[in-house]
């Protein structure tokens, strides 16, 4: 664990631009949208053109950087941050370790467009990439936690084993934002994060970045989006920013209530079993106590098969049943049904800012029933 100060953070985070401002100024961020700048004579100045660079992509990831201590380039989503990464940073002929647990998308992507291009693709178990044989890998991929079953890596062993072997080093923060778990602070060389999660928090947008403090690495990236036209939208980014402003606010309440919850969970007759790092049952649990400054809002839950899993989702008031995590209000999505290697009756409980005791009373009724 670092000596990093969450509490810290979020204020740094809301004064990040007070610097900049001057009197009559606005407080947030103006939404820009343009595609074209006065360029008299030799083209000079921050702004030139719309795919290059844009004013509130500026007050976004300038937020962003303060959070995660690193540079960042900001992406339209959490995917094609991750496809920044893997296409710039890899070529025919090297090699690439994936979590075979992970996020499926990403598994997607490479077996769709790098193995295609002679990009040799492996897999590996999250638990047990830290000890993976990892000499000739070029890029080793982690997710921790895992989504959707939670499993956790070491993320100090993986660094250190992977640098030794001369890999660029990749992991994917999307399910506890830079509040949660820093991994650039663990040794890794480039965090990707889907920001349409937790991080902006309001179901209204979509949006990624990638965040590392290699500056070569964070060049290839930036220049994949400038030449590929990979770029966020003036409003989408304005909205993140809005969405940072109650991060903490949001984050902590999310994380203190699924503690709760997971733990009221265990033993309910028609729960088979409860996943989340918070439990002493959890196999990683110590692990997670080292390298995580909070369990995270995800909370896995097995059911009998899924008509108990969908009959959860469908019953529980102040439950919604859709996908994706991290907004505001509680989702429950039943990850079987989009192929996930999970068993039929897991629901992946995506616990939001609801209070937590009619919350859990909502959800203890609709247990009930099952």
């Amino acid at each position: 664990m670092t000596d990093f100060d969450p509490d810290r953070a979020a204020a740094e985070l809301l004064h990040h631009a007070d610097d900049d401002l001057t009197s009559g100024q606005p407080l947030g961020p103006p939404i820009v949208p343009a595609s074209l700048y006065v360029l008299p004579g030799t083209p000079t100045g921050p702004y030139q053109y719309g795919r290059w660079t844009n004013p509130t992509w500026d007050a976004t990831e300038h937020a962003l950087a303060t959070l995660e201590g690193a540079s960042v380039v900001s992406f339209p989503s959490g995917m094609a941050a991750i496809a920044s990464v893997l296409c710039s940073l890899v070529r025919s002929g090297q090699r690439v370790m994936l979590p075979s647990d992970g996020y499926y998308t990403t598994r997607l992507l490479a077996e769709q467009y790098l193995r295609p291009n002679g990009v040799i693709v492996e897999e590996c178990p999250t638990v047990a990439m830290a000890q993976a044989d990892l000499a000739g890998f070029d890029l080793v991929f982690v997710e921790t936690p895992s989504n959707p079953t939670l499993q956790i890596c070491d993320l100090n062993a993986l660094a250190l084993r992977a640098t030794a072997a001369g890999a660029v080093t990749v992991a994917d923060n999307t399910t506890m934002t830079p509040l949660g778990q820093r991994p650039l602070d663990h040794g890794i060389d480039i965090v990707v994060s889907s920001d349409t999660k937790a991080v902006n928090g309001h179901s209204d947008v979509l949006f990624g970045h990638v965040a590392g403090r290699n500056p070569e690495l964070l060049e290839k990236v930036a220049d994949w989006r400038k030449v590929t036209g990979a770029i966020p939208g003036h409003f989408e980014s304005w909205l993140v920013h809005r969405g940072l402003e109650t991060l903490e606010l949001r984050f902590n309440r999310m994380c203190d209530s699924a503690e709760v919850i997971a733990s009221r969970l265990v033993g309910h007759h028609a729960v088979r079993s409860v996943n989340h790092p918070g439990l002493d049952t959890h196999p990683q649990h110590e692990l997670a106590d080292r390298q995580m400054h909070r369990y995270g809002l995800l909370v896995g839950i097995e059911f009998a098969d899924a008509t108990a899993a969908d009959a959860f989702a469908e019953k529980a008031e102040f439950v919604i049943p859709a996908t994706s995590f991290g907004g505001t209000h509680t989702i429950a999505d039943r990850r079987a049904r989009w192929g996930d290697q999970v068993p039929d009756g897991y629901v992946r409980l995506s616990v939001g800012c609801e209070p937590t005791e009619p919350l859990w009373a909502a959800i203890e009724q609709a247990l009930d029933t099952l």
